[in-house]
């Protein structure tokens, strides 16, 4: 059933995977101003190029997700693989953010830096909900 509280964490999961990199910055940087998701695309390192196609990946399988509530097992699995290309997303901020070898001067951090770990906190409450559906419906047939 769509109207699960799994539902509701999952799209708004969805939501920040797919609308706040393109409005919150990322970082600020010394000569251009603010740093966007979708700027990434104009750079040559294949790392940045990888931040907004990490965020699309994130969101449309947060989206499919949703979209998969008769197979809770399968709702599960998506939302950990979810969380595990939101865990890559935070290493490559971690990276750039920390200004290795003089590539990127960043002076300022952006809001846009915790999307993946809010991201991270509603599809782990998602994954909750789905497994407490799971032993609902576990103990349900038992009992018949």
């Amino acid at each position: 059933m769509i109207q699960r509280i799994q539902t509701i964490y999952l799209f708004i999961a969805t939501l920040f995977a797919l609308g706040l990199p393109w409005l919150l910055s990322l970082w600020t940087t010394e000569n251009k101003g603010a740093f966007y998701a979708f700027e990434a695309f104009e750079q040559t390192n294949l790392f940045l190029i990888a931040i907004p196609i990490l965020f699309i990946l994130s969101g449309f399988i947060t989206l499919i997700a949703i979209f998969k509530f008769k197979n809770r097992q399968l709702q599960f699995v998506l939302g950990r693989v979810s969380i595990l290309i939101n865990f890559l997303l935070l290493g490559i901020f971690v990276y750039f953010s920390q200004n290795l070898s003089g590539e990127m001067q960043v002076s300022e951090k952006g809001i846009g830096l915790l999307i993946p770990i809010l991201t991270i906190v509603l599809i782990a409450l998602a994954n909750r909900a789905i497994k407490k559906d799971e032993a609902l419906v576990k103990s349900v047939d038992r009992l018949r």
